[in-house]
């Protein structure tokens, strides 16, 4: 029997499963030279040692993605951090390396595997998903990324999977189309790109479509949480959104349940959840935002303890566990402050969604006599009125107090991309100011 056969109820003594796990976690760590044997030592923790969960906060120090990068340039390829020899470990993954510069390769046991498999089961079920009779289809191609993998697999374990990988936008809802997919999972941007699509095929494939698909699970960027950008979706293609998030470091993390859109739970079984404040590395009060910081406690071969993900959340707990209104807000390392007030990409899409006027944009910061602006590229739709950049700038300037310089760009030139979409770029040159 699954150990996520059922989510955890109020009295389920998830805090006495997630003791016993990393009691196990601990115990694996100490038996295996290298990475995390070497940071507990450092930290005064003798061989052996057992602690309770407030111990193992207060003692273990974070991990940060930093300090996995110097392990592996310091034990290629792999690092030291596996409590596994390679030759045992079945499964290879690598990290997008968009924070750090440089990739992370990830090797997993078979037994690791599993268990994350588990949790995309969470997830898919947590969805409304229905075993047996519903389709699903992947549109995305299936590189190193982690999550694609995963998610495929443990969905191959109760649905029809449905591979989009090769094939072009329009090619990939054809065969939605022709398969009667009910489902449809990717990132939020490229739902974005196949609904805009649809309007372009012929009028028997769009209604073999909306007639089908009936839920859109999407993960990858902060967007399926964004009440904006999931209405814009919703309307598209007449299904239901529903998010998740997860990282190539620690497997699926979170799900949307049901009746509760716009934010995410934590599978606590399988992860000890922290949100702390970057600078101090406290706590943060609950309603508060700060870093999201996990320990896995079932991937045992490939584990992370206290691991900075770079993920603001907003700190919030119930009788379940943890839960993050508005599920992920952004990235650590995406957020700028501009003229003090600190800015979120995911905060200027909701404006830009619901202004309706722009099929796609790019955020550039730019230095102007040494002070930080920004400024939006944006692709208008074809049915967009006249006025649609005062309008959009406008509608900036009101709902987060800033002014944002608005730049047409003509269709097609920005990127697009079926993974994670890169909104947010840095311009380090002078500029000079327009009025100057």
């Amino acid at each position: 029997m699954s150990c996520f056969s059922a989510p955890p109820s109020a009295n389920s003594g998830v805090a006495s499963l997630q003791q016993a796990r990393l009691d196990a976690l601990l115990q694996r760590v100490w038996g295996r030279p290298g990475f995390y044997a070497n940071k507990l030592r450092a930290a005064g923790l003798s061989v052996g040692s057992s602690l309770s969960l407030d111990d193992f906060r207060h003692r273990v120090p974070t991990t940060s993605k930093a300090e996995l990068v110097a392990d592996h340039l310091a034990h290629p390829p792999f690092g030291s951090h596996a409590l596994v020899e390679p030759s045992d470990c079945r499964r290879f993954s690598q990290t997008s390396g968009t924070s750090c510069g440089t990739p992370l390769m990830w090797l997993d046991s078979s037994e690791g595997w599993q268990a994350m498999l588990q949790c995309w089961r969470r997830v898919f079920a947590a969805a409304g998903l229905r075993a047996g009779t519903d389709r699903i289809f992947f549109a995305f191609s299936f590189g190193p990324f982690l999550g694609f993998w995963t998610a495929f697999e443990a969905a191959s374990q109760d649905y029809l999977c449905i591979p989009g990988g090769g094939l072009s936008t329009q090619a990939r809802l054809e065969l939605m189309a022709r398969a009667q997919a009910t489902v449809l999972c990717c990132t939020p941007t490229y739902a974005q790109r196949m609904g805009e699509m649809i309007r372009q095929l012929p009028q028997e494939v769009q209604l073999a479509i909306r007639a089908n698909l009936r839920r859109i699970v999407v993960a990858g960027e902060p967007g399926g949480s964004v009440p904006e950008v999931r209405a814009a979706l919703e309307a598209l293609w007449g299904a239901r959104v529903f998010d998740h998030h997860g990282m190539t470091e620690v497997g699926p993390v979170s799900f949307e349940e049901e009746g509760r859109p716009g934010g995410l739970r934590i599978i606590e079984e399988a992860y000890l959840a922290e949100v702390l404040d970057p600078a101090t590395l406290a706590p943060v009060a609950s309603g508060q935002c700060g870093e999201l910081v996990l320990t896995t406690l079932v991937r045992l071969d490939a584990p992370l303890l206290r691991y900075r993900t770079g993920d603001w959340v907003r700190s919030g707990r119930d009788e379940r566990g943890w839960f993050f209104e508005g599920g992920i807000l952004g990235r650590i390392d995406e957020m700028m402050v501009i003229r003090g007030q600190n800015v979120y990409p995911s905060a200027i899409e909701a404006v830009v969604r619901r202004h309706g006027q722009v099929a796609e944009f790019q955020l550039e910061q730019v230095r102007v006599e040494s002070m930080a602006e920004l400024r939006l590229l944006a692709e208008p739709r074809e049915n967009a009125n006249e006025g649609w950049a005062q309008g959009l700038e406008d509608s900036l300037r009101d709902q987060l107090g800033l002014r944002i310089a608005i730049e047409a760009r003509p269709p097609g030139s920005l990127p697009r991309s079926e993974f994670k979409t890169n909104r947010w770029v840095s311009r380090p040159q002078q500029t000079p100011r327009a009025d100057s």
